[in-house]
């Protein structure tokens, strides 16, 4: 008779479930990982959102915490309660809020694992937060890192040292054929079939650096015709970018579409994907515009660095510098042999690097070393 081993209890926690990054791949992970080997839950500190139901679809539970200030005593006894009603074997949190509050003392089951999963290179952090990235370094068994940039930069500010360190790149799914029922972006915007859209998808945020990308585009649209910007997000940069777009004089050439849904089905209809970030961990747009076969034009910072390889798999460009992001999308824009060799080899990137198979078969082999 063969004996059945008992599944591996894994509690997440994490401060939303919004339409972000580091959620995503949370939703994937859970939802993805084998069973019964494996038995997830899902903890959001604050709110729900919007991979809430994609995760309680593929019957994984989560429980909404409510949390409504930075330390909220209340979320600190509501998390305890919950995880020792679960008694997890191993608990994985995310970003800066919820891998503080699973390291607290008391808050986990002294036998479960703690996994801290650090998702970009965090030089927003002011000097208390990493002092107590510092302070609880001690109280985890493993941290994930989603690319080397990310470990590089924990070892170095929060003193975590590398055996505790595993670096797990993220998962990318494989991009959505286009059908008859995908939204025709061109159409929707009212915008000739052969338009040529330059864009960009994430969070309008000042390290994303979208001013250098209006600024390129102030001078693309003066030497190529019929292009557009398309910007799929939002965040604290929107209405600037709008003014600065306006002061150029191409407010009618740049697009704002907000937060959508069928952002990567939009993605996929883009020309030209630009990304002159100044710091980044692994950007999961960045990603999905590869997946999707669309050319990238990124910054020389580290973590794009990881994921393109200049004239191979996209273009790069020095960082802050307008003019040559320009050249780079135009060059692209004006050989399509050259867009379409760029496009296929990001895409196979994608498919031979970073698969969701791949992230969550890393993710598994973590769980059964911390269990055994």
């Amino acid at each position: 008779m063969t004996e059945t081993r008992p599944s591996i209890r894994i509690a997440y926690v994490i401060p939303t479930l919004d339409q972000s990054g580091a959620e995503r791949q949370l939703a994937l992970l859970a939802t993805q990982l084998p069973t019964p080997e494996f038995q997830p839950h899902v903890i959001a500190l604050n709110r729900g959102g919007y991979y809430e139901e994609q995760i309680r679809r593929h019957g994984v539970s989560v429980d909404i915490l409510q949390k409504r200030f930075r330390f909220d005593p209340l979320t600190y006894i509501r998390l305890r309660r919950r995880l020792r009603q679960l008694q997890p074997d191993i608990v994985q949190s995310f970003l800066f809020s919820a891998n503080t509050y699973a390291r607290l003392p008391g808050i986990c089951p002294a036998s479960a694992a703690i996994v801290v999963s650090e998702r970009c290179v965090d030089s927003w952090k002011s000097t208390w937060q990493l002092k107590i990235d510092r302070w609880l370094n001690n109280r985890m068994q493993a941290m994930t890192a989603n690319s080397e940039s990310v470990a590089t930069f924990y070892r170095a500010n929060a003193a975590v040292s590398s055996d505790r360190i595993r670096v797990i790149a993220n998962g990318i799914p494989t991009a959505p054929e286009q059908s008859s029922s995908t939204v025709s972006l061109r159409a929707e915007l009212k915008l000739p079939v052969d338009a040529k859209l330059v864009g960009f998808v994430g969070r309008f945020a000042k390290q994303k650096c979208l001013t250098d990308l209006m600024w390129a585009f102030q001078l693309l649209h003066q030497v190529i015709d019929n292009v557009f910007l398309i910007l799929v997000g939002d965040g604290p940069e929107r209405d600037d970018l709008a003014a600065l777009a306006r002061s150029f004089d191409c407010r009618d050439k740049v697009f704002f579409t907000g937060h959508r849904a069928d952002a990567v089905e939009l993605m996929a209809q883009f020309n030209v994907f630009c990304l002159p970030s100044s710091f980044e961990g692994m950007s999961n747009s960045l990603m999905e515009a590869m997946a999707c076969r669309v050319p990238v034009v990124v910054s020389d910072i580290p973590a794009n660095l990881e994921l393109v390889v200049h004239e191979q798999n996209g273009l790069v460009v020095p960082l802050g510098q307008g003019p040559e992001l320009t050249r780079a999308c135009q060059r692209i824009l004006t050989d399509s042999v050259f867009a379409e060799q760029l496009g296929t080899a990001a895409k196979t990137t994608m498919q031979t690097k970073h698969s969701v198979e791949r992230m969550v078969q890393q993710h598994a082999q973590l769980y059964r070393e911390l269990k055994s």
